[in-house]
C-alpha cells in the first residue's frame, strides 16, 4: 500500500489534487477510501487464489444479521496502517476520526446476534481460517431510530450510496429463487423429478463485502443478497407492480413487522431467499463429487432463521441432483450444523404450516417427509406419546424450526456453559437425549481488534508498552496484567485514560445530541436492544426510586452518576416502546431538576449501534448486565465492558457466570437470583409481584407513582408496562430482585470511594479478558465441529 508516512501523504495528495481544486472531508474519505480498497482488493484476490489452489475445507456462515460497523477504520487498523495514516492526515492537516464519520454504518443487525455474526468473521480471517458469511442486503437497514416527545421512531438507514460502496455488485453470480407454484412429478431420462409449475421468481443479486483479517493478510468475503424482479416469466395472474413493490421489500428492511400474515410472509421470504440463494452459490461453487461435500464444506447456521437450510439443500440434493433420499439425508446431515441462540418460547421460531405450504410447497413437502421419517425412527425406538410430542418436527400444523435445526445438523451448540446446559437438561432436554453427542457449548466471544485495539488505542498503547505486543495474536496473554493490578504507575495510566475516554465521549455527545455531562460522575452505562428480559425497565425504576430518596431524604446526596441508556425497540414491540418512553420522561424530570440534577444525570444515547458502542464501552465505570437468570444466552457486550476496564453489575446469567468465575466475584458486583430459583419459581408458578408491592413500601409508592402515569405523561403511556409487571405476574422478575439490585448500587458507590481500589478491580477484570476473544471461540469451532485447515497468506 505504502511503505512510509511521506510515500502515503504524497500518494494521498496526488489523488486527492486530481479529483479538483475544492476540498473538504468527505472527499478526503473518498480517496482514502479509494486508497484503501485497492490493497484490500489485491489481498482478496490472493486469498481466494489461494483456496482455489489448495481446495481446502470451506466453512459458510449463514445468519440473518451482520452488525459489522464502520468498515475504514478497522481496515486501516488490521491492515497496521492506521497509525501511519493518522499520523500522516495530521501532518496534512486533517483529522482521521473526522474522515470516518462520513462512513455511514450500515445496519445490517440490531444486536448481540449480528455483532457476533460479524466478530466471528474477523477472527476467521485473522486465525487465516477459510470461512465466509452469508446475510441479506438490506436498503433500509433495521431502522435510524429518533426521538418525538419520548417516543421511539423509525427511519430508513440510508447507508448505501451511488459510488464508494463498502460491497462490490456481482450479477454475474445471481440466482432465481421460486416463490409459490404447484408441485409436480415429472418423468426424465433419470427418472421421475420433482418439479415447481407456475412459481413467482426472484433474483438474488450478491453484493460482496471483503473481510480483512489481521495483519491484511487473510480477505475472507461476506456476501449479501439482494431482492431483485427475475426476467422469467410471471404467472399470467400476477400484477407485475405489485410483483416489483412486494420483490424489493424483501431485502428492504430487517426484522419486518410480522404481526399480521403479510409481515410473516415477508419474514418466510426473507429467511428462504437467504437459504436458498446462499446453498446455490456454495453448491456451484463445490467442484468434487457430491459425496465429498461434509469433507469439503461445512455450513452453519446462525440461529433458527436459516433452518430452512436443511429442507433446501435436501430439494438441491434430491431434485436437482437425482441423489436419492437416504443418500441425501445422509450429506445434508454431515454438512449442517447448528447455533442455538435462545431459551425464550418467544423466539424458539414456529410457523404455521398453511404459510409455508403456499408460499414454499416443495420445501413444506421435504420437512412434511423429515418429519415424518423422524417420527417413524422414534415409534420404532418405542417413544412415549409425550416425547413423540415435544419431539415432533411438525406439531398441530406448526412448523418449529428449532426442531427442524436439530434433526438437521451433525452439531449443536448453545452460546455460554449456563445457556447449553439448560438447553440440554430442560428446553432441548428430549432432543439431548435422542441425540446424545449432538449438543455442546462455544461460549461466544467478541474480537478485541475492534474492542479494543481500535476503540480504545490508548489503552491497547498502555498494555502493549507494559507486557510487549505478543497478546495482540494472543489476548489470552492479557492474564500479565494482573501483576500490574497492584503497580501504582500503571493505575495512574489507567484511570487517566479512562478519564480521556470519558472526555471523548462527552465531545461525541455534545457534538451529536448536544448533551452536556460531568465527566467526574460514574459513567453506569446499560446499551442492549430493549426487552423485556434485558430489564432496561428495573434499571429505571431503581433510577427512580433514588429520584424519590434525594428528594424525600436530606441525608441522602450520593456521589454524581451518569446513567446512559442505548437500544432499540422492535417497531410492534409496544412494552419495549414504553419502557423508552419512560427513560425519556424521566430523564426530563431528573436532568431538569435542580436538586437531583446535581447527583442523577440520564442520557439516552439516540440511534445506538456499533459506532456509539466504541465511544461508550471505553469510557464505562459500571457495565449492566442485568438480565432475568436463566434468559440471556450468553451476551457479549458484558465481555466488551470488561475488557475495557468497566466493572459489571450483574446476574448469574448468560456469560455473565464465566465472567465471575474468571474475574473472582469481588470484582464484579453480583445480585438476584440464581438461575435454578428463576426456574423453579416458573415451575411451581409460585412468585406473585403482588406480596411484594403490599410488603415492600418503597416498591409500593414506585407502582402507584406508576400506575398513576407521573413517570410516563400518563396513564396510557405505561399500559403494558403495568400489565406485565402485575397483571402478567412480573415474568421476568423485575420487582422481585429490584432490592438485591438496589443493594449492589450501594456497594458500587461504597467502592467507587476508594479510587485506588477501583482501578485495581478495572485492570484485574481486563487481565482476565482475554479468553472471551472470538479468536479462543473460532477456533474451538473450527478444532471440534468444522474441522478448518488454516491456510498462511504469501503476504
Amino acid at each position: 500500500m505504502f511503505s512510509s508516512k511521506e510515500e502515503f501523504k504524497k500518494s494521498f495528495t496526488n489523488r486527492i489534487e486530481s479529483k479538483g481544486p475544492e476540498k473538504s472531508l468527505e472527499l478526503a474519505h473518498e480517496t482514502l477510501w479509494e486508497m484503501t480498497s485497492e490493497w484490500v482488493q489485491e489481498s482478496w484476490k490472493r486469498t481466494n487464489q489461494l483456496y482455489e489452489e489448495n481446495q481446502d475445507k470451506q466453512l459458510y456462515y449463514i445468519s440473518i444479521e451482520f452488525l459489522i460497523g464502520r468498515v475504514l477504520g478497522q481496515n486501516l487498523m488490521n491492515l497496521n496502517f492506521y497509525n501511519l495514516v493518522k499520523e500522516g492526515l495530521d501532518e496534512l492537516g486533517l483529522e482521521l476520526s473526522e474522515i470516518e464519520e462520513f462512513e455511514i454504518e450500515p445496519g445490517l443487525g440490531n444486536g448481540g446476534l449480528g455483532r457476533l455474526a460479524a466478530c466471528f468473521m474477523d477472527s476467521l480471517a485473522s486465525l487465516e481460517l477459510p470461512g465466509h458469511g452469508y446475510g441479506l442486503r438490506y436498503r433500509g437497514g433495521l431502522f435510524t431510530q429518533h426521538f418525538v416527545e419520548g417516543n421511539q421512531t423509525e427511519q430508513p438507514t440510508k447507508w448505501i450510496k451511488d459510488k464508494n460502496n463498502i460491497d462490490t455488485r456481482r450479477e454475474d453470480l445471481a440466482v432465481n429463487i421460486p416463490y409459490y407454484g404447484e408441485v409436480q412429478i415429472v418423468m426424465g431420462l433419470d427418472g421421475m423429478r420433482t418439479k415447481v409449475e407456475n412459481p413467482e421468481w426472484v433474483k438474488a443479486v450478491p453484493y460482496d463485502i471483503p473481510i480483512v483479517g489481521a495483519n491484511g493478510g487473510t480477505v475472507n468475503t461476506l456476501r449479501l443478497w439482494q431482492a431483485e424482479v427475475s426476467d422469467r416469466p410471471l404467472p399470467t395472474h400476477r400484477d407485475y407492480a405489485v410483483y416489483e413493490r412486494e420483490t424489493a421489500n424483501i431485502t428492504d428492511r430487517l426484522y419486518p413487522d410480522d404481526s399480521l400474515e403479510t409481515g410473516k410472509i415477508l419474514r418466510l421470504k426473507q429467511q428462504y431467499l437467504l437459504c436458498s440463494a446462499s446453498l446455490q452459490n456454495i453448491i456451484s461453487n463445490h467442484k468434487n463429487s457430491l459425496d465429498q461435500l461434509p469433507a469439503n464444506i461445512a455450513i452453519q447456521i446462525n440461529d433458527t432463521h436459516p433452518a430452512l437450510a436443511v429442507p433446501e439443500l435436501m430439494r438441491i440434493l434430491i431434485d436437482d441432483f437425482a441423489l436419492d433420499w437416504e443418500k441425501a439425508w445422509d450429506i445434508t446431515t454431515r454438512t449442517i450444523s447448528y447455533t442455538n441462540h435462545t431459551i425464550l418460547e418467544e423466539a424458539m421460531e414456529k410457523w404455521d404450516g398453511h404459510l409455508i405450504q403456499s408460499l414454499l410447497p416443495r420445501i413444506y413437502l421435504i420437512i412434511e417427509e423429515i418429519d415424518r421419517r423422524f417420527n417413524e425412527s422414534l415409534e420404532n425406538q418405542g417413544k412415549d406419546d409425550e416425547t413423540l410430542r415435544k419431539l415432533s418436527i411438525i406439531e398441530n400444523g406448526v412448523i418449529k424450526m428449532a426442531v427442524l435445526a436439530v434433526v438437521g445438523s451433525y452439531k449443536v451448540n448453545g452460546v455460554a456453559k449456563l445457556h447449553t446446559e439448560i438447553l440440554k437438561k430442560r428446553e432441548m432436554k428430549e432432543l439431548n437425549e435422542q441425540f446424545p453427542n449432538k449438543f455442546h457449548n462455544k461460549t461466544n466471544g467478541i474480537t478485541h481488534r475492534r474492542w479494543l485495539i481500535k476503540a480504545n488505542q490508548e489503552l491497547s498503547g498502555l498494555i502493549t508498552e507494559t507486557i510487549g505486543s505478543k497478546w495482540v495474536k494472543e489476548p489470552e496473554r492479557l492474564s500479565e496484567l494482573h501483576y500490574y493490578s497492584q503497580n501504582q504507575t500503571f493505575l495512574q495510566d489507567f484511570q487517566a485514560i479512562k478519564n480521556l475516554k470519558k472526555e471523548q465521549l462527552i465531545h461525541h455527545l455534545q457534538r451529536d445530541q448536544n448533551i452536556i455531562v460531568d465527566p467526574s460522575s460514574i459513567f453506569d452505562i446499560h446499551i442492549k436492544r430493549f426487552h423485556g428480559y434485558k430489564r432496561q425497565l428495573m434499571n429505571i425504576l431503581h433510577i427512580q426510586m433514588l429520584y424519590d430518596r434525594i428528594k424525600q431524604d436530606s441525608t441522602y446526596r450520593p456521589y454524581p452518576r451518569t446513567f446512559f441508556f442505548g437500544g432499540k425497540a422492535a417497531p410492534s414491540y409496544h412494552f419495549a416502546k414504553q419502557v423508552i418512553k419512560m427513560i425519556n420522561t424521566v430523564a426530563k424530570k431528573v436532568n431538569n431538576d435542580p436538586l437531583v440534577r446535581q447527583h442523577l444525570h440520564i442520557v439516552f444515547v439516540e440511534n445506538y449501534n456499533v459506532t456509539q458502542a466504541e465511544y461508550l464501552i471505553p469510557a464505562a465505570d459500571v457495565s449492566e448486565q442485568i438480565s432475568t437468570a436463566s434468559k440471556e444466552a450468553s451476551g457479549t457486550g458484558n465481555m466488551k465492558f470488561m475488557m475495557n476496564g468497566a466493572l459489571t453489575i450483574g446476574t448469574f446469567d448468560g456469560a455473565n457466570v464465566e465472567i465471575f468465575e474468571q474475574v473472582g466475584q469481588e470484582n464484579a458486583f453480583v445480585f438476584g437470583m440464581r438461575a435454578e430459583q428463576v426456574m423453579e419459581y416458573e415451575k411451581n408458578q409460585s412468585y406473585n409481584p403482588k406480596e411484594i408491592i403490599e410488603s415492600d413500601l418503597e416498591i409500593g409508592k414506585l407502582m402507584e407513582e406508576l400506575i398513576k402515569g407521573d413517570w410516563t405523561e400518563g396513564k396510557a403511556n405505561a399500559d403494558f408496562i403495568v400489565g406485565q409487571l402485575v397483571h402478567d405476574r412480573d415474568p421476568y422478575f423485575v420487582l422481585k430482585d429490584l432490592p438485591s439490585y438496589t443493594r449492589a448500587h450501594e456497594q458500587i458507590l461504597d467502592a467507587y470511594a476508594n479510587p485506588v481500589k477501583w482501578a485495581e478491580m478495572g485492570v484485574k477484570n481486563i487481565a482476565a479478558s482475554g479468553i472471551f476473544s472470538s479468536d479462543r471461540t473460532i477456533q474451538q469451532y473450527s478444532d471440534d465441529v468444522w474441522h478448518l485447515t488454516k491456510v498462511p497468506s504469501l503476504y
